[in-house]
């Protein structure tokens, strides 16, 4: 709920506060309070409670949808080795058992899969097809994931060389899969017919993601190509993201699972990427009330992650979306995972320029490790979204900063920002801050840069006496855009001993 203090023209002086005048103060003063208290700011000076502007949902919740989803879970698949050889496949099955067994992805037919059996000394190798979004070996039995395919053959040959007896376990943690059918149980189905798609936003290694409309409201809209690989990374980015609610990430709204094509519908972010919205606008439209105010939003989306124990592993301006009203939000989830699942090997490509060197080096993924990318972001952030590393060729990053190169801090920035980017940048892990100390620490330099601005929209009256009222005025209002409303009334009933600033308030819509 919204309540606007404005005009209050009963307490003109300040300085003649007559007892009735400090009780109606007070009663406004409570009002705002009781009202505020109950969408979850616990005190005026709680800055790090509350997000921007009048919604009404408590800190670090986003209201869920309705009716209430549950989370969908992944399946574990020790005996899914991924992308290994024939060669090597017949290597790993020895002694050569009857029923020992493991599955690999296709070599020859890339997207499908491979199922290997041992059977009287030898080592068969079933094709398993990818078609109309199922698994099948005959074409007459289809499966929704290799879970599913595995344990029927493990009750019955069915057409195999022999029953699947025993598995042959990947070293390491094991890979996971989806069951398309728990998104339904769990209420996160919708249904194709409701989907209306639109203009392409942009395109990725599976597919694309195109604006869309759910029953009449924008939404975006990654849809997925045909393809057995993509649609399980496809599945398990969507189950992880039921788990996930914070005003901070992009929140999940369902996907379809119809057709030949999965689509996976998120909240439409209007503003496109933190990093494309840093180099259109640039150092003319982007203050550093918007630069504090972004790392503040992506860290509180961070900490929320490391709470429960969830690692990025993609955090960089590109992955970061801006919303109609300026809040950032940590989005492409394609590569997070539960801290405890995240495999030892190798993962694939990975982003040189923002992933810490024990990622690279030992793909040892951490909170911490997401902190490194963080103190990359920051720099983006206050570069304006300049590459990181300018000058340094990609293949001599990592000896560079592994012999303790650090980037100098960008034109402007704060010097307790870049200070929060060197602690981000320490080589042991263990020595980095956490989310939750950095956010704190945030919150305070947003508090302050608030302080700052006040002060110089105090000292617009005095050295322009015809205009200097107007024009703060006019700042003030602008900075409600900028700022959070509660940030700034907090301020402002924080400060109202200050005459000028008490003049001001009498003047000026502050919506809290």
């Amino acid at each position: 709920m919204v309540i606007s203090i404005c005009y209050v023209t009963y307490l003109t002086d300040h300085r003649s506060l007559c007892p009735a005048r400090v009780v109606n103060l007070l009663l406004v003063f409570d009002i705002c309070y009781k009202m505020n208290q109950t969408a979850g700011i616990q005190h005026w000076t709680d800055l790090d409670s509350f997000g921007r502007g009048n919604s009404s949902s408590p800190p670090d919740i986003v209201p869920p949808p309705r009716p209430r989803k549950s989370e969908v879970k992944l399946n574990s698949m020790p005996w899914f080795h991924g992308k290994i050889s024939r060669d090597k496949a017949e290597d790993l099955l020895t002694p050569r058992e009857d029923g020992l067994f493991l599955v690999r992805e296709s070599t020859n037919f890339p997207g499908d899969y491979t199922l290997c059996v041992c059977w009287q000394g030898r080592v068969e190798h079933y094709r398993v097809h990818y078609k109309d979004n199922q698994l099948t070996i005959d074409e007459e039995e289809y499966f929704e994931n290799l879970a599913q395919l595995v344990e029927h053959y493990e009750k019955d040959a069915d057409g195999l060389c022999t029953r699947l007896c025993k598995s042959l376990p990947k070293e390491g943690h094991p890979e996971f899969c989806v069951d398309a059918k728990a998104f339904l149980e769990a209420g996160w189905a919708i249904s194709h017919n409701d989907i209306e798609l639109q203009e392409s936003l942009g395109k990725g290694e599976f597919g694309e993601v195109r604006l869309g409309l759910l029953r009449g409201d924008k939404v975006a809209v990654k849809v997925l190509k045909d393809s057995s690989k993509a649609a399980q990374k496809f599945l398990a980015e969507a189950s992880l993201m039921t788990s996930l609610r914070h005003p901070n990430l992009v929140q999940l709204l369902g996907v379809v699972l119809e057709g030949r094509n999965i689509y996976l519908v998120t909240e439409y972010m209007s503003k496109g990427s933190l990093l494309d919205y840093l180099r259109s606008r640039g150092r003319l439209h982007v203050t550093k009330t918007d630069q504090i105010n972004f790392a503040y939003d992506t860290c509180a989306g961070m900490e929320y992650l490391e709470k429960r124990r969830v690692v990025h592993r993609d955090l960089a301006a590109r992955n970061v979306l801006i919303s109609e009203d300026c809040v950032a939000k940590v989005a492409d989830f394609g590569l997070a995972w539960r801290e405890e699942a995240i495999a030892s090997e190798t993962c694939g490509k990975l982003p040189i320029k923002w992933t810490a060197p024990e990622a690279l080096k030992k793909n040892k993924f951490s909170n911490k490790s997401d902190m490194w990318s963080f103190g990359v972001l920051l720099w983006e952030i206050y570069s304006f979204g300049r590459v990181p590393y300018p000058r340094i060729h990609l293949s001599d990053v990592l000896k560079k900063v592994e012999h303790g190169y650090i980037m100098d801090a960008p034109d402007s920035c704060p010097p307790a920002v870049y200070e929060l980017m060197k602690k981000a940048w320490h080589l042991n892990p263990d020595l980095r801050p956490s989310f939750f100390e950095v956010k704190s620490m945030l919150g305070q330099l947003r508090a302050t840069t608030m302080q700052c601005i006040i002060q110089l929209l105090l000292r617009l009256p005095l050295v322009y006496p015809r205009k200097g009222i107007i024009l703060s005025i006019e700042m003030i209002l602008s900075l409600q855009h900028s700022f959070r409303d509660d940030l700034l009334a907090s301020y402002f009933f924080n400060n109202m001993e200050n005459p000028m600033l008490f003049h001001l308030f009498n003047q000026v819509k502050i919506q809290v």
